[in-house]
């Protein structure tokens, strides 16, 4: 399973609970549940501080009201949890305090300790907090066994996740003889909320359970996934705004290459919180040299690949930018010299802006100005409808889209999203696009239809900021999945997949249809294996009749250990393919992981010489969760790509103070030869 898919579990699985729906084809009215609910617990107020080591039987925790009685969304959902839980809330002015007590008689699961590393691989524990009880927003902190920490944001009741968000918190832990336990402390500073008196937050705890592919959490069962509408309820927070509003991190940057002159540098990020809830962000000169290069890939298809954004600037936030239609793709923008950007939300209204200059995009050195702004109105509970606007002002000309777009709740399983976008720039006709796409969600289960009409000049104006990967065309899209657990017998999880679609062009052409099928098993004893078929036509300069079968087969130790291989062939654009993949995990020791994939492209007949061989190596050394070496390096052969980059980091006020020690060699833009010599950084980053 891809972090992206885990991410969008996870926030499925730490939201669930209550939900109160209206009639059929009405969108959702919002209705407090009564003070009888039974996912529902009172704040209480530390007199002191907890001391965050883990231990969660002191006497520190006793007024704390213990919550537990978790119900399973998997395997077998609607069950009790297999193990007892239970989880604790305190608060003072400045911190939200969270303690989970675990107690399971088996040997624990626990290698993981990257931040943001999939924790759900592992053991492990953490909660949401929907901290403006807009039932569609909130944040997730989760961690292990060895006090690995995991956060992000959750956006559109779900639908939105962006595990790339960072803030500054402590977790610590204890091993026990019957268990094990947790302690969380969140600086009210780190997130945003609604501060005043007699306060509600939406809340809700999840624990893991690797060995038995279990997830369990306080408000459930889950009816559909990433839910914050069906949260418990924190009640009678006494919270005001922080009494810290700024946060500044400064850097400087030092650089030695070969074949070129020395240099340094240095910038600053800044944030001030003007409301609790409303946040004015700043940059310059931000640094992006030690960000691992992007990862090769095969491409077989003739669109553009989307490559995700790994830059601090932009993470802030970043999921109120994802549209289906993109408007905004931030990695348009190149290396950044000033920026700036506004983060809130007032009452049922959410705001943000952005706008950052960049060094030279033209080769008659022109200067681009980047704008983006997205005005967000919840409607009818956890629905909404928005406006944004993006823009790139280079030598004079604009160009962007307006566009319209809303996500709408009618049931607990049936929603639909649209979006409506109006082009501008080089071209005045053609420039349009809309999408309409009703679902149906279940906890196995998925369903949709979709819509799609993009204007033959649509992209020729918007992807200066945007991107759209391919317009011209009139679709129809559908979608079916569908997950079974079986409760006895070999067979663990078995999952299926349909995908069917065809467009034509905007003067009615027929320019594709696709087929894609797949079937997934999971065995008790921890084998996969996926076989998947895809039969598509596609015409540009003339027709092609392309066809792909694949297999794979995998191990799993369910303790980060993994092994897969892959076989996939067929026909693709006049030439026989043949596709081979692999990849493994593995821990040398329990503080040093190792993870390598290949892909093998062979193509006949290849005249453009684009058969392959795409190696990638990652290595983790973690001496503790904030001192560790990382090394990455791939090589592509098909274009001579050949990169090494290793990082040594000291993060002594983590996650955003720390001392790197980074090597490169070979780093060049996705899909282009290696083009730099030996290259050594020294960077420092301080937080005030």
């Amino acid at each position: 399973m891809t972090l992206t898919s885990r991410v969008s579990v996870f926030a499925a699985l730490i939201t669930t609970g209550i939900v109160v729906t209206c009639a059929p084809l009405r969108v959702e009215a919002q209705t407090a549940p009564s003070p009888a609910a039974p996912f529902e617990m009172k704040a209480v107020k530390a007199a002191t501080p907890p001391v965050i080591d883990g231990k969660v039987d002191d006497a520190e925790w006793q007024a704390a009201p213990a919550v537990g009685d978790f119900v399973q969304f998997e395997p077998r959902r609607g069950d009790r949890a297999t193990v007892r839980t239970e989880a604790r809330v305190l608060y003072d002015a400045a911190h939200l305090y969270v303690a989970f007590r675990v107690w399971d008689p088996e040997p624990l699961t626990a290698q993981l300790t990257q931040r943001d590393a999939e924790l759900f691989s592992d053991d492990a524990v953490g909660f949401s907090l929907d901290s403006f009880l807009d039932r569609r927003t909130g944040y997730f902190f989760v961690t292990n066994p060895l006090g690995t920490q995991w956060d992000g944001r959750i956006a559109d009741d779900g639908r939105q996740t962006d595990s790339a968000w960072d803030a500054p918190w402590r977790v610590a832990v204890q091993r026990l003889a019957d268990g094990w336990s947790a302690e969380f402390a969140i600086p009210l500073s780190s997130i945003k909320y609604a501060a005043g008196k007699d306060r509600t937050w939406g809340i809700n705890f999840v624990q893991t359970r690797r060995r038995s592919l279990e997830v369990a959490s306080w408000a459930g069962p889950l009816d559909a996934e990433g839910r914050v509408s069906q949260s418990g309820r924190l009640t009678g927070l006494d919270v005001d705004a922080p009494a810290r509003r700024h946060q500044v991190i400064p850097y400087g940057l030092a650089r030695v290459q070969e074949g070129a002159a020395s240099e340094w540098q240095a910038g600053v990020d800044v944030r001030y919180a003007l409301t609790p809830k409303t946040s004015v962000y700043a940059t310059v000169n931000p640094d992006f040299a030690t960000v691992e290069a992007d990862e090769e890939e095969v491409n077989l298809t003739r669109f553009e690949v989307s490559l995700p954004e790994k830059r601090q600037f932009f993470l802030e936030g970043q999921e109120l930018f994802n549209q289906r239609i993109r408007t905004f793709y931030s990695r348009r923008i190149s290396e950044i010299e000033a920026g700036g950007k506004v983060l809130g939300k007032e009452g049922p209204w959410t705001i943000a802006l952005l706008n950052a200059e960049s060094e030279p995009l033209s080769s008659s050195g022109g200067r681009g100005n980047y704008t983006v702004g997205r005005l967000q109105r919840d409607v009818s509970g956890r629905s909404a409808v928005a406006a944004m606007v993006t823009n790139r002002r280079l030598e004079g000309v604009d160009q962007g889209a307006v566009s319209l777009d809303t996500n709408l709740f009618f049931t607990k399983t049936l929603g639909m999203t649209a979006q409506v976008v109006k082009s501008f720039g080089l071209f005045s006709h053609g420039t349009e696009g809309f999408f309409v796409r009703p679902a149906y969600d279940s906890p196995t289960g998925h369903f949709h239809v979709r819509y799609t009409h993009l204007g033959e000049r649509l992209g020729d104006n918007l992807n200066a900021i945007g991107q759209v990967q391919d317009d011209n065309r009139r679709e129809v899209d559908s979608a079916i999945e569908k997950t079974i657990w079986v409760r006895s017998g070999i067979f663990e999880r078995v999952k299926y997949d349909s995908n069917y679609n065809v467009y034509w062009s905007q003067q009615k052409e027929l320019r594709s249809w696709q087929i894609d099928q797949s079937a997934e098993v999971e065995f008790r004893n921890r084998w996969s294996a996926e076989v998947k078929y895809t039969e598509e036509f596609k015409r540009y300069e003339k027709d092609f009749r392309n066809r792909q079968v694949g297999v794979e087969l995998g191990y799993n130790t369910r303790e980060y250990q993994s092994v897969s291989a892959g076989y996939e062939f067929g026909r693709n654009f006049d030439a026989d393919y043949r596709l081979w993949t692999a990849q493994a995990s593995y821990k040398v020791t329990p503080q040093l992981s190792v993870e390598y994939s290949l892909e093998r492209l062979d193509l006949s007949p290849d005249p453009d010489q684009d058969s392959t061989w795409i190696h990638v190596i990652r290595a983790n050394q973690f001496f503790t969760k904030d001192l560790f070496l990382r090394v990455f390096y791939q090589t592509n052969s098909a274009i001579d790509r050949r990169n090494l980059q290793a990082l040594f980091v000291w993060r002594y006020l983590p996650p955003f103070g720390t001392l790197q020690v980074a090597y490169q060699r070979g780093t060049a833009p996705f899909g282009q030869p290696s083009d730099q010599g030996h290259t050594l950084f020294l960077k420092a980053t301080t937080v005030f």
